[in-house]
């Protein structure tokens, strides 16, 4: 599961992306300098992890990693190969959910490919490129799906209908993520793959006076979010820069509390995008290792073990499920069972977000 970095070229994609993977990508004051698309494998920040780790005094601590794709700088007339468009929409079908870089901050110094600072005339841009391919996808569908309605089975009709309402309705300007669905219609929006369709997160990237109340942009950036139920995170790309430039955890700390904040923005923006990827952690502790495994939400307990090896699955007898609350309530996993607070399920068991586990199984 990955997310990608999107939004015009110069909004700070690149700047953000090297703060979360620490990998280097270029980042340059000019269009389309990210013409790769760079992939992070990003540590996903969580308290709980040195909790354990405290408790257990294990070998080694790993955390659970989130992947995010730097995707290059899209402008207007993408979706008919302007720029590097075509290579640009291909990436992003490629990712499960949208990270939307806006630019919120006025500098004279850093050019806007369109002349000046707008984050929602930025993100309509953005939009309406990915409206548009979602439209040639769509008509390809319908066209095919028009063919099978001589059937006369109710389901064929239904694709038929779904498509074009669909089409009319992304037509009207609008992200196919906010088209209204029901059990039938879901799964035929979610066969044709729109761009448009994907969970979607907003970044506002500000200058250092408006890193802890936001400006007037960001303002205008949370009212669009909430029309379409999206998050924001607001946060300073050049300072996060800054901050990852600082050689020890005190010094990060002291340049924080300078700054008067309590972590680092892109802290919470690998959270949030762990959480549009609809990802959740359960924890292995043990000795040699206290271990984050990345399960998506509603997983059941023999499909959290098949991420640890594929035997587990297979061979899965029942997990030994002790909450993290009750490991730090009672200090050892020894004290849990004495307690009688560890659980044993079985094949039906969906693993809750924190969970600590281990599994019985027999290959």
């Amino acid at each position: 599961m990955k997310c990608g970095i999107v939004g015009l070229p110069n909004v700070g994609k690149s700047t953000l992306f090297n703060c979360l993977s620490n990998a280097k990508a270029q980042s340059a004051n000019y269009p389309f300098c990210t013409i790769e698309p760079n992939l992070g494998t990003v540590s996903v920040p969580d308290k709980r992890l040195n909790v354990l780790e405290d408790l257990v005094k294990p070998e080694r601590v790993v955390p659970a990693v989130v992947e995010i794709v730097d995707i290059a700088g899209l402008v207007k007339g993408a979706s008919k190969g302007e720029g590097l468009g075509n290579q640009f929409l291909a990436n992003i079908r490629e990712c499960d959910a949208i990270i939307h870089v806006l630019r919120c901050f006025d500098n004279g110094n850093i050019v806007h490919v369109e002349g000046s600072v707008n984050p929602i005339r930025d993100k309509e841009i953005i939009d309406t490129e990915l409206q548009l391919k979602d439209l040639e996808t769509l008509t390809k569908a319908a066209e095919k799906a028009k063919k099978f309605i001589k059937s006369g089975k109710k389901e064929d009709i239904l694709t038929y209908e779904t498509l074009q309402a669909l089409q009319k309705f992304v037509e009207d300007g609008r992200n196919a993520r906010e088209f209204e669905t029901n059990d039938l219609t879901k799964p035929i929006l979610d066969e044709v793959h729109l761009l448009t369709n994907k969970p979607i997160l907003y970044v506002c990237n500000v200058d250092e006076a408006s890193i802890k109340n936001g400006n007037e942009w960001v303002e205008k950036v949370q009212e669009m979010a909430a029309q379409e139920g999206a998050e924001v995170v607001v946060l300073a790309a050049q300072i996060e820069a800054d901050i990852n430039e600082l050689e020890t955890y005190d010094e990060r700390q002291m340049f924080l509390e300078e700054l008067g904040l309590d972590e680092p923005g892109v802290n919470r923006l690998i959270r949030s995008a762990y959480d549009l990827l609809q990802l959740q952690t359960y924890f292995t502790a043990g000795v040699k290792e206290v271990r984050a495994w990345t399960i998506g939400k509603g997983w059941t307990a023999p499909q959290a073990a098949g991420v640890i090896h594929t035997d587990f699955e297979k061979g899965f007898i029942r997990a030994e499920v002790i909450k993290f609350d009750d490991f730090v309530n009672y200090g050892s996993e020894a004290k849990v069972k004495e307690a009688g607070k560890m659980g044993v399920e079985g094949k039906e068991y969906i693993v809750q977000d924190g969970d600590i586990m281990h599994f019985r199984f027999n290959v």
